[in-house]
């Protein structure tokens, strides 16, 4: 088994050159995933000024990458339950570099927003498969920090960008910011084309020769398949409609409708046991997306409109903002190994609130809002790094990927909300301050959810026998408990 290391050697020789290698491949791709999904943010000003937008509508080009992630998680996942990590990696990375390669020809609004519905989709199977493959393929006791290192390529990806914004927009146009993303699918197929598969889902599932089917429940009879693709299709036009001027006067009678579909299949694919599980992790994902992406999504329009900053002086900030992250997330890996995941979590996120507003109350010091905006990250969304750790080792090795998938990327409509909530916001204050309500409020609500383990507190009451974390201990530990759980969703 993988997890054999002595733990009197140091925690990166426990770690063998092949699941290095493992890692690296994995890491690259977070690289371009944060490369290619920035992108739209930088350019955010130019494409509005082309096409006429308005902030809500560009707002919602970020939004949009957000609206297909459930079905792009939930469906790359489970590939990657069935078939391995590597396939599903390989078929996420795809996707989204050619969405970002199709922004490049939008001539219109709606053809880029659609564009991007294909990035959100291949993003979603990206960070399931990544992250699963990396954590199961590493020993037990350092996989938060391998959750960590591995989520600071995506900080790593959003410099790059910001730096190659400052190379080709001023020349070229923003549209060949996105032809570039045809550099990942060569990057993809080049680095993964001879990985090993991960070994604590070759022990568990192909090794025994299982097929893990996650969407079984979803189709036991005609009767239910038929529903659930009904389900499926009104979830999906209810939220192109919310986040597109289509909806315009119905919002909240579409966000209902869409949350009902969605809430639907987390019952179904959480079974008798796992169900309120499901619900309240997509819960406390969408939280910590409502708290960490106005920022993201809207720092370099804030800095632009707001303070008047030039290109360079943005690409500057974004440098202290990105490679703030970065630290956060090595450091939270560090940090969940040694005293927990949750407790690791808590604490930082609690650590960020005496930053958020400071951050925004800057406007003609561009050292000080950089140093504050690193720390920020840091504490803030860089303690994110830790997400893969802290939800899988809520599911077992056997529907992890598509229980991570669609948890995950569900919870992440947070983060289609966050930008437009932010501007919807700021017609009754300014940008600054929106963005410091939102981000303020939702981090108080995260800690209260992740500080107290509500998700794990639920669960126990329709689980009570069920393992507190299954990668606490490799595969073994997953085979206890794994058939009643798998006859349950059944």
């Amino acid at each position: 088994m993988h997890d054999t290391a002595k733990p009197s050697l140091p925690w990166y020789r426990e770690v063998t050159p092949t699941q290095w290698k493992s890692f690296t491949a994995a890491w690259i791709g977070y690289v371009l995933d944060g490369f290619d999904f920035v992108l739209i943010t930088l350019v955010l000003t130019e494409i509005s000024d082309e096409f006429g937008l308005s902030t809500v509508q560009a707002a919602s080009l970020v939004s949009g990458a957000f609206i297909t992630r459930w079905l792009g998680g939930a469906i790359l996942g489970a590939v990657g339950d069935r078939y391995g990590r590597k396939l599903s990696m390989v078929l996420s990375i795809l996707l989204y570099s050619l969405g970002t390669f199709a922004c490049g020809f939008a001539w219109d609004y709606t053809s880029l927003f659609v564009a991007r519905l294909a990035i959100g989709m291949g993003m979603a199977g990206e960070y399931s498969a990544s992250a699963t493959y990396v954590m199961e393929s590493w020993p037990a006791r350092v996989r938060s920090r391998a959750s960590g290192f591995l989520i600071s390529g995506f900080s790593i990806g959003s410099v790059l960008a910001a730096q190659v914004h400052t190379w080709v927009v001023p020349t070229l146009g923003w549209r060949w910011m996105f032809y570039i993303g045809l550099v990942p699918i060569v990057i993809a197929l080049w680095m993964r084309r001879a990985l090993p598969e991960a070994a604590e889902w070759s022990e568990t599932v192909e090794e025994r020769g299982a097929r893990p089917a996650p969407f079984r429940p979803l189709f036991l009879t005609p009767a239910r398949a038929t529903a659930n693709v009904v389900l499926a299709a009104v979830a999906s036009v209810a939220l192109f409609a919310v986040f597109t001027p289509l909806g315009n006067g119905m919002v909240p009678v579409l966000s209902v409708v869409a949350g009902v579909c969605l809430a639907a299949f987390a019952v179904q694919l959480g079974g008798p046991r796992g169900w309120v599980l499901y619900v309240a992790m997509i819960v406390t994902i969408f939280f910590a997306f409502l708290y960490s992406w106005p920022i993201q999504a809207l720092l370099p329009t804030y800095l632009k409109t707001e303070l008047g900053y030039t290109t360079d002086q943005v690409t500057d900030v974004l440098y202290f903002a990105g490679f703030g992250t970065m630290a956060g997330c090595w450091a939270a890996g560090f940090l969940g190994d040694r005293i927990g995941v949750r407790k690791a979590y808590a604490i930082t996120l609690l650590a960020s609130l005496a930053f958020v507003f400071p951050v925004f109350a800057v406007d003609d010091n561009l050292l000080l809002l950089g140093a504050l905006l690193f720390v920020l990250q840091a504490t803030s969304f860089g303690i994110s790094g830790l997400l893969p750790r802290w939800i899988g080792g809520h599911f077992p090795t056997e529907s992890r990927g598509a229980a991570l998938g669609f948890t995950y990327n569900v919870g992440a409509l947070g983060g289609a909300v966050a930008p437009v909530l932010g501007a919807h916001l700021a017609s009754g204050m300014d940008l600054g301050r929106s963005l410091a309500v939102l981000t303020f409020a939702g981090t108080v609500i995260v800690v209260v959810l992740v500080g107290f383990d509500v998700p794990g507190r639920l669960n126990r009451l329709t689980d009570p026998d069920g393992p507190a974390d299954h990668l606490a201990g490799g595969a073994a530990a997953d085979t206890e408990g794994n058939a009643k759980e798998a006859a349950a969703r059944l």
